[in-house]
């Protein structure tokens, strides 16, 4: 197994049986399975809090907004942090932050305390441990496959929406929404720490996970580097704001489904079990989606692919806000989930083709923000909607339209192989 010493010697991925990388990536997949499996699995909380606490949805509704948007703000300082003090600090913080906000929730009674301790620490806490925080270094330590180790890490967040949203489900009705908080708590620290401890290494081999052919042609192809841009000249050019709004309309579609998705189906007529598990299974059928499009993400224009995943997204939105029956809702979601994950790591791995490596934490962070600023939206939208005009079609057909307005979008994005932009 390769050590840090030998990370910084320049020894050729080719010459080690096993890349060290695919090890941080695979801790990285099940540390997102954990935080971003209770990040979009708010929905099986959202009727049990309520109704213990004596919220109403739209109140309950609008504290899980503020965790959006502060789950968002979180990000870009988890980028700034990791390109200065490194990975290790900020999954420590994090899991800090996790476990004194796991504490404070289930002690807390009055909406204050709890929009403090659930949306406010709670968020701040998962955002330093969300994929966020840990593609910059899956991106130092990865070139030739970087698409591919991007899609991997966000099997981990299908896979949390798969596993979390059931299990969830199934503590709170066996054992209460506080004990499965707690449940929670203990098994994201175990695994966090020793992560965070032994396996995160920022310090990639010279040449990462390219052959010797890769790294000379590319050389040769490239000459000197150009200059890379700094933060403020991103955020003048056309392909950055592209992609925020991509992921505005991803993050105003998956926060909505999270959040209100097992409350919509469970309004019409499914039960408790059957709606979390319609919910799973599209973070179950999002696993294998993702290893496939993984497999060709280094392979295909990402534009084109991010555009499929989409547009598609956007019409199973329309086909679950209508199902009626138990094979439709199965159906559905087996469809919906062949194109589920995707545009988050489509669009970070774009980022780092457009503007390079060195600010990819940050600019993903700052991007990010665009995600859960359409989170907030969506959180607050699916309870005011549904109490205003007695319909979920308010929010989830808007999700629809906003999907199929960021695929013609994506189209527009620069094709791979880019390292520079001029200001648009």
């Amino acid at each position: 197994m390769t050590s840090d010493k030998a990370g910084s010697t320049g020894t050729p991925a080719h010459a080690r049986r096993w890349y060290f990388g695919w090890n941080i990536v695979g801790a990285a997949a099940f540390l997102t399975l954990l935080s971003v499996g209770l990040r979009l699995g708010i929905g099986p909380f959202f009727l049990p809090v309520a109704q213990d606490l004596g919220f109403s949805r739209s109140l309950l509704a609008a504290i899980v907004a503020v965790g959006m948007i502060c789950y968002g703000l979180a990000m870009p300082l988890a980028g700034w942090l990791v390109a200065r003090r490194g990975t290790r600090f900020v999954l420590l913080t994090g899991t800090t932050l996790v476990v004194l906000a796991v504490i404070w929730t289930i002690n807390a009674r009055e909406p204050l305390s709890f929009l403090l301790s659930f949306g406010v620490l709670l968020s701040v806490g998962l955002g330093f441990t969300s994929p966020v925080a840990l593609t910059p270094v899956i991106s130092t330590w990865f070139t030739r496959r970087r698409g591919m180790a991007l899609f991997f890490l966000s099997t981990g967040s299908m896979a949390g929406m798969a596993v979390m949203t059931p299990a969830l489900a199934l503590g709170i009705a066996h054992f209460g929404w506080r004990a499965t908080l707690i449940g929670f708590g203990c098994a994201f620290a175990l695994f966090a720490v020793p992560v965070a401890l032994f396996v995160m290494r920022d310090d990639a081999p010279q040449h990462t996970d390219l052959d010797p052919d890769d790294h000379a042609a590319r050389a040769a192809a490239q000459g000197t580097p150009p200059r890379g841009l700094a933060v403020r000249e991103v955020l003048r050019t056309r392909p950055f704001w592209q992609i925020v709004l991509g992921l505005f309309a991803c993050g105003f579609s998956m926060n909505l489904l999270g959040t209100h998705g097992v409350p919509m189906l469970m309004d019409h007529g499914f039960g408790p079990m059957h709606s979390s598990m319609g919910i799973g299974v599209i973070g179950l059928v999002a696993i294998g989606g993702t290893l496939v499009l993984g497999r060709l993400a280094d392979r295909l224009p990402r534009r084109n692919m991010l555009a499929v995943i989409y547009s598609v997204r956007g019409l199973g939105f329309f086909a679950l806000a209508a199902v009626g029956t138990h094979f439709e809702l199965y159906l559905a979601a087996t469809i919906g989930g062949l194109v589920w994950a995707g545009s988050i790591a489509l669009s970070s791995a774009i980022l780092a083709d457009v503007y390079g490596v060195r600010l990819v934490g940050v600019l993903y962070g700052l991007a990010y923000l665009g995600h859960q600023v359409g989170g907030m939206i969506s959180s607050w939208l699916g309870g005011w909607g549904y109490e205003h005009f007695g319909t979920h079609w308010v929010a989830f057909g808007l999700a629809g339209v906003l999907l199929i307005a960021a695929a013609a979008l994506s189209l527009r994005l620069p094709q791979r192989g880019f390292t520079l932009m001029a200001p648009a």
